[in-house]
């Protein structure tokens, strides 16, 4: 086992762990439940994708909490290595006290580094790469696809999982996270410009690609045979694994980088301001009665 920092940057405070640990669920058992419930055959998509086979070596970047890693483990058995690799320090702590736990630390790589600067890790030295919604934070795409394939051995493969937020985005003047704001726009127009203010959907990383553009960077890269399975849901909030309680809601933020909700509305709203978009907003969240409107791709490449 080793360690190796790509990164001198340092936080005081690690927004990525503490989403993951809070805020992406705003403190509900239950709305975790669901979403790791979600995220279970996302990760084993990506794996099956990625060919994972014992004894290989498996990169996977912007590990998180060890989703995909752990599961990659399994995998590639008791002569394989996975590599885990965040900008996150306190993820990567969290995951080697999880591999401590279940006695693979020695079976694991933690390295500190962005998708598009993978310096740390050797040219042709592993025999997969795997990420979840990774992308959707990195300006330099290019630059990541072209650190994919530069690690990867002839004939490994690249598999990941990405969500295509052009597809809902920008929301109508009368939808606010897919729920009618019609009665109260005035008031939701200023919360939603709180979020448009932190990621500019004209121009950040969350909103600058679609599915087309995911297999124009593979082609760019180098990548021999690519292949991309586009989904695209429509649904009811009830029918979707995304209902949840008012307070989960309120007090959960849709990524890392942004507010909650209930911090956004305080940011910019009066206290009557914000009571009256409450009394709208609460009784269509607890019955589901919003839209959601979700397209994600899976894409898989070989070097």
């Amino acid at each position: 086992m080793s360690d190796i920092d790509a990164s001198q940057a340092t936080n005081t405070t690690d927004h990525w762990a503490a989403w993951l640990a809070e805020r992406r669920h705003g403190g509900d058992r239950e709305f975790l439940r669901q979403t790791l419930e979600f995220l279970g055959p996302i990760r084993d998509r990506v794996i099956a994708n990625a060919d994972v086979s014992t004894g290989a070596r498996v990169l996977d970047v912007g590990c998180g909490e060890g989703l995909i890693a752990f599961a990659a483990l399994e995998k590639v058995g008791p002569s394989g290595e996975v590599i885990f690799s965040d900008v996150s320090s306190d993820l990567l702590e969290r995951c080697r006290e999880l591999a401590r736990a279940a006695g693979v630390l020695g079976r694991c790589q933690f390295v500190r580094a962005s998708a598009n600067e993978l310096s740390a890790i050797e040219d042709a030295s592993v025999d997969a790469v795997t990420l979840r919604s990774v992308l959707i934070y990195e300006k330099d795409k290019a630059g990541a696809f072209g650190e994919f394939h530069r690690v990867l051995r002839p004939g490994g493969r690249l598999s990941f999982f990405e969500p295509i937020n052009r597809f809902g985005h920008p929301e109508p003047a009368d939808r606010f996270h897919g729920y009618d704001v019609e009665a109260v726009a005035e008031i939701a127009s200023k919360v939603k410009a709180v979020y448009e203010s932190r990621q500019p959907q004209a121009t950040d990383a969350m909103f600058d690609f679609d599915e087309r553009d995911l297999l124009s960077l593979a082609e760019g890269a180098g990548f021999s045979e690519v292949h991309l399975s586009l989904e695209v849901d429509i649904e009811a909030y009830s029918a979707s694994p995304w209902q949840t309680s008012w307070e989960a809601w309120l007090h959960s933020a849709p990524n890392p980088l942004v507010p909650t909700r209930a911090e956004a509305i305080s940011e910019v709203l009066s206290p009557a301001e914000g009571q009256r978009l409450s009394d709208h907003l609460r009784p269509l969240v607890e019955t589901g009665q919003g839209q959601v409107r979700r397209a994600a791709a899976y894409l898989w490449s070989v070097h």
